[in-house]
């Protein structure tokens, strides 16, 4: 029987209104479970791409929002996604993350399905998502069981690798904006993800904030593993990031060398 877990008592997610990127409801939090294991259905590729997408196209209605895009990462490689607003940065995260559906074409991560390799990826949305009436281990706690994890260790090391208190018993509710992306990346690391995929992390961030998760995502370039950012804050990223791919209007339209990128 596949383990669905529901939302805490009396408790509800910040930012839990339609049309954000992800309703923490019993569905959507049923089809983010990874604990089966990768391997189940076909193996874990190790050598195939982090991810490798074959004109992927997502379409609403009449519109487009992302236009037959391929591309293929590299692991250890870190990648900023870069375009203006609505040119589908974040529909074409979500389909990677496995959330959304492409109209047409192929997502494959590791050499597997999206939905056969969940345990592989770390997703931040650009709304934190958090339960305001928990605290935050609390809510990395009710997260954790997504992924069969029941010790408190792996959660107490990724509060602290975001540069959070895991003793700290305030309510997520009254952190500041700065804390609140903080959290949603430990919630997005704690299970030691080879691929990350977050969207928008230094958005309204305080400078200490945007500090210790530049110095994170840093640490997890040099230990290997592959980051896909989407951001407008370039200058944050300047010399972290190692490519930066370009989407203008649901098309991918150019990509190259960082430095080359960042005028």
């Amino acid at each position: 029987m596949k383990f669905r877990p529901s939302a805490p008592p009396s408790t509800r997610p910040s930012n839990s209104r339609p049309g954000l990127p992800l309703n923490l409801n019993r569905h959507n939090l049923s089809r983010l479970n990874p604990s089966r294991k990768d391997t189940e259905g076909s193996p874990l590729t190790i050598d195939s791409p982090p991810v490798q997408t074959e004109n992927v196209s997502k379409i609403y209605g009449r519109t487009a929002a992302v236009r037959k895009v391929s591309l293929a990462l590299q692991p250890g490689r870190f990648y900023v996604l870069r375009g203006e607003n609505g040119a589908g940065k974040s529909t074409l995260l979500r389909m990677i993350a496995g959330l959304n559906e492409p109209t047409e074409g192929n997502i494959l991560i590791y050499g597997l399905k999206t939905r056969d390799a969940r345990q592989q990826m770390g997703y931040m949305a650009h709304a934190p998502l958090l339960y305001d009436e928990l605290s935050g281990m609390e809510n990395l706690r009710f997260f954790a069981q997504l992924y069969g994890i029941n010790s408190d260790q792996p959660l107490v090391e990724a509060m602290r690798r975001v540069g959070l208190d895991p003793k700290l018993t305030r309510r997520v509710g009254q952190y500041s904006q700065g804390m609140r992306q903080r959290l949603s990346l430990a919630r997005a690391i704690f299970h030691s993800p080879r691929l990350l995929l977050l969207d928008e992390p230094f958005s309204n961030v305080d400078p200490e904030s945007a500090l210790a998760i530049a110095k994170l995502l840093a640490a997890m370039r040099s230990s290997g593993n592959t980051i896909l950012l989407v951001t407008h804050q370039i200058g944050l990223l300047a010399e972290l990031a190692d490519e930066f791919i370009l989407l203008s209007h649901g098309q991918l339209v150019d990509r190259g060398a960082m430095k080359q990128g960042h005028a």
